[in-house]
């Protein structure tokens, strides 16, 4: 059988597999071994099995998630959180849509302790939602402020979108750390806009809540600062340059341990609970790589990325219409994969289409330069982002419905389509200015 047709019947029987919820690690496992017997051999695909289980786990880069995910959980379960959620409160409450200001500006934050779009989406959700209700804040407004604010966790770093990218095309999890800040404030400020713009348009929407007098905000700031100390530490360290990535995430985990148990609000039983959360976390974020890293030689052996190059060469699409199919492709998956799955399993076709293109050109890129795959990396992280807020798998939507169990799920969609349509617009944004991202890394990381 021609190796294309085995192929296609792979990608075929991995969406079917994750259809009949067998998690997107284990399915692309499953797939990667037998299509790798079937053309090479099982004693080659139990090899390459074996050969990238090991060098997965044993990855040092890879020390990374395990620590910025126990990080993220410590300052969860200390009330970190909370407080900074409260001092952005103080801060911008009294104004119109101010406490969903303060929920997207809390998420801000928040994304640069977990690397977790859900764990921000949950943590800040938990803690704002009951707010906006006590004050008559529209339920979709709401839910689109916390739903989308939560998805920055995955593109402010620490990223755990960045790091399996960063592992898929072998790109330095520094400089995506690096490229990751930029678009992640400016999307955070599109958020801003849709709410202001909302409330502008229709006050009742957000009405003001209580105004803090000048003494109450200085504390609540104060009260806040430890989320900016273990930042300013650690993922400064990292621009700065003091730090690896590496060395920066375990830092960054001490000191939140050191921080919360200086504040007495950190034992040994929510230590525990901290620990068994980054475990699981971890656990899950490496099965996915080795299945990634299963599947996608696999792939490149039954030619299917080479025939597709091939293809798109004959039909002579301009970089514009060829960047809008693969992107619409990717915003189309999301709909009912989620998006790491959609990553996992279709960057190894797209990433070398991108390469052989003439969108390189068009942004004025060398074919194959690593600034080609760090600008595509951090479009592909807002594509994710799209897919935890996307129906009918958004897995964004399921955590705030389940903390705000009265809001019905169509008014959460409803409330979300405008922060969807930020998000298109941060993308375009991106395609028409590029160095957005590549500035830092490129002026910082030589």
């Amino acid at each position: 059988m021609d190796p294309i047709y085995i192929g296609i019947a792979g990608i075929v029987l991995v969406l079917v597999l994750m259809s009949q919820r067998l998690p997107v690690a284990f399915a692309m496992m499953v797939v990667g071994i037998t299509g790798h017997g079937i053309l090479d051999g099982w004693t080659s695909a139990f090899s390459t099995f074996v050969t990238e289980t090991w060098s997965t786990t044993t990855y040092y880069e890879l020390v990374v998630i395990p620590m910025f995910v126990m990080m993220g959980n410590v300052a969860s379960i200390s009330g970190m959180s909370r407080d900074l959620y409260n001092a952005a409160y103080a801060w911008v409450g009294q104004f119109r849509g101010g406490l969903a200001h303060a929920t997207v500006i809390g998420c801000t934050g928040f994304a640069a302790l977990s690397g977790s779009s859900v764990a921000s989406a949950l943590t800040l959700g938990r803690v704002a939602m009951p707010e906006m209700a006590r004050f008559g804040y529209d339920s979709r407004l709401a839910a689109g402020a916390v739903a989308a604010g939560g998805t920055l966790g995955i593109l402010i770093p620490p990223s755990t979108g960045f790091v399996i990218y960063a592992i898929l095309t072998e790109e330095s999890v520094g400089r995506l750390f690096l490229a990751g800040v930029f678009p992640g404030l400016l999307l955070a400020s599109l958020f801003l806009v849709v709410i202001f713009v909302q409330t502008s348009i229709r006050p009742e929407l957000g009405p003001p809540a209580r105004t803090f007098e000048w003494r109450e905000r200085i504390e609540s700031l104060g009260r806040g600062v430890s989320i900016i100390v273990i930042i300013v530490v650690s993922i400064g360290g990292i621009y700065a340059g003091v730090f690896t990535p590496v060395e920066a995430a375990a830092v960054g985990a001490v000191l939140a341990m050191i921080i919360s148990a200086l504040r007495r609000k950190l034992n040994l039983r929510l230590l525990s609970k901290a620990l068994v959360r980054s475990v699981a976390t971890t656990v899950m974020i490496y099965f996915i790589i080795i299945g990634a890293n299963v599947f996608s030689p696999f792939l490149a052996h039954t030619g299917i990325p080479d025939a597709l190059a091939e293809v798109l060469v004959e039909l002579n699409l301009g970089p514009v219409a060829f960047l809008a199919i693969v992107l619409t492709t990717f915003i189309f998956l999301g709909t009912f994969l989620d998006g790491f799955a959609a990553m996992v399993l279709v960057l190894p076709i797209v990433l070398p289409l991108i390469e052989q293109s003439n969108v390189p050109d068009m942004l004025g890129f060398a074919a194959d330069s690593s600034d080609l795959r760090i600008w595509f990396g951090v479009i592909m992280v807002i594509i994710i982002e799209m897919a935890l807020i996307s129906p009918p798998v958004g897995m964004n939507v399921f955590v705030v419905k389940g903390v705000a169990r009265n809001i019905s799920m169509r008014e959460i969609y409803i409330g979300i389509l405008p922060f969807w349509g930020a998000m298109i617009l941060a993308l375009l944004v991106l395609i028409l200015f590029p160095q957005i991202c590549l500035f830092l890394p490129n002026s910082m990381i030589q």
